[in-house]
């Protein structure tokens, strides 16, 4: 599959900027551009790429409420592993008219740092150009609390505010940014900081934005129990209390849990200022993990959550058990669903059908995963509560090119939800078969797409129980396998004996080892159905 890069970024500024806030020169406030340090990384560092990627996000975004959000939690993770859930908190806000965004980043780059850093002039730098900082408000926050300073080296490599200010220059082109650094989630220091936060946009159309992943490290179901505990405490827009239930849960024992939220700083202060600024309501916007992506492992998950912060009327708690599904034509909801068991092996068993709703659904998101990621870098988030759809099966997905094979690769494991495996293998079967260049663009409207879903493996007596036609077959001998799609035998015109024979060979093993005594054989069938 077509990689990403990770670019060493160097950074030139010529002159440091002082905690003087005044223009100075003009060369002096040029050398306060902070350039891009993840671009290329954590989002594509081409200006059409990132473009394309931020429409696709923001199309497939949870609509807003209505609500004008005072502030928002947004994840800072890369775009491919967090970006849909990014993109579904500034949703909330979109058609509002906001003349600032004060960017709430949190300390990854620099131990010790304990204060609040402010970038106070010139600007942020990414490929669409540069978000300008909005002095005045900068000079006055750091007049306000004497926990806030400007320290240069906080900045310079730090992601967590840098991924949010493409959403900002998007949706927001005329407001300005105020970024700053909370160092440590010292709940007396965060509340000043809220408060003087606060108090400087009172009489500002301001948009608060907490950027913080939530868990980091625990398998997928650990994960989703944890963050969704994390986020309800959140949404009661009470620091404290959300602080001593972090410090509780990550002393619980969760396996691999290292933290709760790596932002709590950025989402205390922005709790305080919200509530001095007169938000009463949290509202929990979406939520996933990286496991739940076509690229992410369930074994070791970070966890990404979107919460609105308003002020309103009705403050509802947020049904989680209704999720609709980004798969479908409906609009993505909440949390999305744990994976049902995986389906139990049962002699002559056959796994319920696919509808054409489902199937139809399925060759959707395989194809809208090989473009998102073709033309921006970035990857659809399958949101799904249908049990069909989560069910544990393994498929295979090929790629032909006016009738002629252009990649095919499978996931025959009963390990991950059919969704996640078919938007995985439709970017394998694109970028990562060996066989094939990776997938150009130009390609991309000629290719049409198949997919196998498989049902549960039966280890046979022998030959003599293969149906060619309709039976899929693994053969096993001497540490080497391979495997047939039902599919391959007809559409090639062999009969079983030349289906064993070129099996054999596809595994490295000679003609007739099939014919051996210890030589396996695995029958399995397949749903197929193509574009």
């Amino acid at each position: 599959m077509k990689k990403i890069l990770f670019p060493f970024v160097v950074l030139i500024i010529a002159v440091s900027v002082s905690q003087t806030h005044g223009l100075g020169t003009r060369a002096d406030h040029d050398a306060a551009i902070r350039e891009p340090a993840v671009a290329g990384q954590f989002y594509s560092d081409d200006s059409s790429k990132l473009a394309k990627g931020l429409a696709y996000y923001l199309e497939d975004a949870v609509q807003p409420a209505g609500e004008r959000p005072i502030a928002i939690l947004s994840p800072h993770a890369g775009y491919v592993y967090s970006g849909q859930i990014a993109a579904d908190a500034f949703k909330q806000a979109a058609g509002h008219d906001y003349d600032l965004v004060v960017l709430l980043g949190t300390n990854h780059t620099h131990p010790g740092f304990s204060g609040v850093s402010v970038y106070p002039r010139g600007g942020y730098r990414t490929p669409l150009g540069l978000a300008k900082i909005d002095e005045d408000a900068a000079s006055r926050l750091m007049a306000a609390d004497k926990n806030v300073t400007f320290k240069e080296s906080v900045h310079l490599r730090e992601h967590s505010v840098e991924v949010q200010v493409p959403f900002v220059q998007t949706l927001f082109p005329n407001a300005r940014i105020l970024p700053a650094i909370v160092g440590v989630p010292d709940p007396d220091m965060c509340a000043r900081f809220g408060n003087a936060l606060a108090d400087i946009l009172k009489d500002r159309r301001a948009l608060i934005v907490a950027s913080s992943d939530l868990s980091h490290y625990p398998n997928y179901e650990d994960a989703v129990r944890v963050d969704r505990k994390v986020l309800d405490a959140i949404t009661t827009l009470n620091p404290q209390a959300l602080h001593i239930f972090i410090r509780k849960e990550e002393n619980s024992g969760v396996p691999g849990l290292s933290t709760c939220a790596c932002g709590e700083a950025p989402i205390l202060a922005a709790m305080t200022a919200a509530k001095a600024l007169g938000a009463n309501c949290g509202r929990l916007v979406s939520y996933a993990n990286s496991g739940d992506v076509s690229v992410g492992n369930r074994s070791r998950v970070v966890g990404y959550g979107a919460v609105s912060f308003v002020k309103s009327r009705d403050c509802k708690p947020v049904k989680k058990s209704s999720p609709s599904s980004g798969l479908s034509d409906e609009k993505p909801g909440f949390f999305l669903q744990l994976g049902s068991p995986p389906v139990r092996k049962k002699a002559g068993f056959l796994a319920p059908s696919l509808s054409d709703k489902h199937k139809k659904t399925l060759l959707s998101f395989a194809r809208k995963t090989i473009q998102q990621y073709l033309f921006s870098e970035t990857l659809p988030l399958a949101r799904t509560g249908d049990p069909v759809l989560e069910r544990k099966q393994g498929a295979f997905v090929t790629l032909e090119k006016h009738g002629q094979l252009r990649g095919c690769i499978g996931h025959m494991a009963e390990d991950m939800p059919l969704y996640r495996v078919v938007g995985s293998m439709a970017l394998q079967a694109a970028f990562n078969d060996r066989r094939f260049r990776p997938l150009a663009p130009e390609e991309f409207p000629e290719i049409e797409i198949e997919i196998s879903v498989l049902t549960p493996f039966q280890q046979v007596k022998g030959p003599e129980d293969i149906l060619i036609g309709r039976d899929g077959v693994i053969l096993k001998k001497d540490g080497r396998s391979a495997v047939f799609l039902p599919q391959v035998a007809p559409e090639q015109g062999w009969n079983r004996d030349e289906t064993l024979n070129h099996l054999a060979r596809k595994a490295g093993l000679s003609s007739d080892d099939w014919k051996a005594d210890d030589a396996q054989f695995l029958t399995f069938q397949a749903i197929v159905f193509s574009e």
